[in-house]
Formats: structure tokens, C-alpha cells, sequence
């Protein structure tokens, strides 16, 4: 140690801090679709167990008191037009995806340098985590070690998770990732966990996110403002490697287990994950100049990236114009409002405009399911969702 110590003082390095992790941590089980290589997912399978709910019955539950984590909605199964409309919008989207997903790669080569390890929030920012890793070993021939990790509103990010990461890769800049953000509730909640992390660990994380789309401007590295449909925000686990919602139940996950999922191999035939991953990551190439050129004129101006929450400020006004007793029944974005469609009640559909391109799946699943759709034009979302208090206190 005293050699270390002057060899340390001769370098200009006056101490170091060893932090040594004592937990044990049970390895990752081998769950999902996609690619060993594209993906690890850091999650404990729960595949046997029965955690689906009806929509109206886990909505009561969790305006009850229940919480999120505790169940899993039911897996929506598609119409034949539903997927067709998602082969339309992929074949519309995959240009501007591969550019958002190029330009915020460049965006963080030009952060942190090539040293990082993404660490992708199960399951929205996994699909964006592959398409980053695709990229940069595509167009830059780097090879960045991919996790997927849960964190959850309420509860925070899977500890032992962010512990595995830092053992095996403990030189690397972790990078946070999602697919695009809403209000911003898990940007916070990212914050504190972080900050938690140093608390309790000594291990200094950087809390920055960084998304494909940042509509609600709460993101600090971000392809694009634009408020347009990710595919994989629309088929659930059939186009995010066959994995369910993130799980945390005491009774299922003990304290060397990481956070739960359930892998869904009977939606093996009809799993979208591997062309929705190909056909946007074939278009990087084509992209690529277009991508450098937006990441070198955001990283030029510093202001562009700064956060101003303006997304946040936007549901504050819808809250209060349409009595909306708490703001976590406003769920606003593209992204978003399709998973209220989906896996929630809805009580209206607001859409900035009738015609937007990026809205027609939005309008189908709202036909579908009977639910009205209102134009609302003064916000910085293409379109929010309002979930219907089931406790009557709402109408």
C-alpha cells in the first residue's frame, strides 16, 4: 500500500477512496428477444407467476393506494389494421428514428467520449438503448456494453443493478437511457436515486438522461424536440423484446434479486423487436452526416440542451382548465397517451391537431375503445391523455 501511495503522490494524486461492495447479487437471467449482443437485461424473471390484472380492475387498485409495480396490465393483442398501421408508421418514422437516435449518440460521444457503459430504463428506453449501441458501433466501430435496467415511479432504480454495472465495468461513464419523455417523473426520479446511490455506496453516477425525443424539453441529451410515434411505444412487449413491465413485490424479489419481469415467449410469433431494431438501424448510414451536423450545432450552443421543463408547465394548465385532481392522471406525448390507450382508462384524448400524421394510431385505439378525442393546440406535446378517476371524484 505505501509503494501505491507514493507512486500515487508522484503522480500528482494525493489519495484515493476504495469502495468495496459486500452484497451479493444474483446474475442476470437470460430473458428477452433480442440480441446477447444488443442487450443484457439486469432483471429477475417471473414468467411463472400470475401478475396480469383487467385494466378496470388494476385502475381501481391503483387509485386505491396500489401501486404499479405490484401488477401487470394485460398484454394488448393488435388488430390486423392496428399492425398494419404500425408497418406504416415505421416505414414513416424510420428516418427521422435513425437520425434521432444518430444525433443523440454524437451528442454523447461528444459528453463523455467513447468510455461509457448505457444503462437503458426497462422497458420504453431498451429499444433506444439497442438503436445507440447500434449506431456507434455502426458508424464509429465502437463496442459500448448495453444493460436494461428497471426503475420505478415511487420506488426508485434497481440498486443491485447499478452495483452489477459498476463492478464489471468500474472506468466507464454509466449513461442513462430512454425512449422519450412525458412530465418528466422519472428524470426525477433518476436524480434522486443517484443521489441515493452516493449516499449509501460512495459511487458518484451521473444523472443525466438521454432519449430519442424529448418533447417535454426535462431530458439532457435528446435526438430530437419533436413530438412524433416511436414505434415501440405502441405493441408493448411484441416490439420490446418480448419483456413485460418491471416488477417489485417483496414477496417475488428479495434483496440480492434485481427487479422482476416476465418474458413472454408465447408472442414469439408475433414479436416485431428484431424489424423495428433492423429497419431503423439500416438507415444509419444515410443519416449519419445529418445526425453529426444537428449534434455539432446543439453542442455548440449549451442553452439548446439546457432543461427548461416546459412540458411540465403545459400539464399544470391542462390540470387546472380541465379539473384534473392530480397530475399523475395526465399523461402527455405520443408515447405516452398510446400506453393510457392501451393499458388505462381513458377519460379524452387531447391531439394538438386532427391531421397530424403522427396521431393515427393514436385516433384508431381511441375509436376502438370509445374514448373522445378533443383539439388542444396550446401545448408542446402532439398529444396528451387524461385517465378517468374511477373513483367518480373526477366527472
Amino acid at each position: 500500500m505505501a509503494e501505491l501511495r507514493n507512486a500515487l503522490q508522484t503522480l500528482g494524486i494525493p489519495r484515493i477512496h476504495l469502495v468495496f461492495f459486500s452484497k451479493t447479487i444474483a446474475q442476470p437471467d437470460p430473458i428477452g428477444s433480442y440480441k446477447s449482443e444488443d442487450a443484457v437485461f439486469l432483471l429477475k424473471d417471473l414468467s411463472g407467476v400470475p401478475l396480469e390484472r383487467k385494466t378496470e380492475e388494476r385502475e381501481a387498485s391503483m387509485q386505491s393506494g396500489g401501486h404499479y409495480s405490484e401488477s401487470l396490465p394485460i398484454e394488448y393483442e393488435p388488430t390486423p389494421e392496428y399492425i398494419r398501421l404500425f408497418e406504416a408508421s415505421l416505414e414513416q418514422s424510420s428516418g427521422i428514428l435513425a437520425q434521432a437516435a444518430g444525433t443523440v449518440s454524437e451528442l454523447l460521444l461528444r459528453k463523455h467520449g467513447p468510455d461509457i457503459v448505457l444503462a437503458s430504463l426497462a422497458r420504453g428506453g431498451t429499444p433506444a438503448g439497442v438503436l445507440i449501441k447500434r449506431y456507434l458501433k455502426q458508424v464509429h466501430r465502437l463496442e459500448v456494453p448495453h444493460y436494461s435496467l428497471s426503475i420505478i415511479r415511487g420506488k426508485g432504480i434497481d440498486e443491485n443493478a447499478l452495483l452489477y454495472i459498476r463492478r464489471l465495468h468500474p472506468e466507464r461513464t454509466v449513461q442513462f437511457v430512454d425512449g422519450w419523455t412525458g412530465k418528466g417523473a422519472i428524470r426525477k426520479v433518476l436524480s434522486e436515486a443517484c443521489a441515493e446511490m452516493r449516499r449509501k455506496y460512495g459511487l458518484k453516477l451521473n444523472d443525466e438522461l438521454a432519449v430519442l425525443a424529448d418533447p417535454g424539453r426535462c431530458a439532457d441529451a435528446f435526438g430530437t424536440r419533436e413530438d412524433f410515434l416511436i414505434p415501440s411505444a405502441c405493441l408493448n412487449s411484441t416490439v420490446s423484446g418480448l419483456i413485460s413491465r418491471t416488477v417489485l413485490r417483496s414477496d417475488l424479489i428479495g434483496e440480492e434479486d434485481f427487479h422482476g419481469a416476465k418474458y413472454y415467449r408465447q408472442y414469439s410469433g408475433s414479436d416485431l423487436t428484431a424489424r423495428f431494431i433492423d429497419t431503423v438501424s439500416s438507415r444509419f448510414e444515410e443519416v449519419r452526416e445529418e445526425a453529426q451536423s444537428a449534434a455539432e450545432k446543439l453542442w455548440a450552443s449549451p442553452e439548446s440542451l439546457r432543461p427548461t421543463w416546459q412540458g411540465l408547465e403545459d400539464i399544470q394548465t391542462i390540470q387546472d382548465e380541465f379539473g384534473v385532481a392530480e397530475t399523475n392522471f395526465i399523461k402527455p406525448g405520443v408515447g405516452e397517451t398510446t400506453r393510457v390507450l392501451l393499458r388505462r382508462v381513458p377519460r379524452v384524448i387531447l391531439v394538438d391537431r386532427l391531421d397530424n400524421p403522427h396521431l393515427k394510431h393514436i385516433l384508431l385505439l381511441a375509436k376502438e375503445r370509445g374514448v373522445p378525442a378533443e383539439i388542444y393546440p396550446h401545448m408542446s406535446y402532439s398529444c396528451c391523455g387524461i385517465i378517468k378517476s374511477v373513483k367518480g371524484d373526477q366527472e
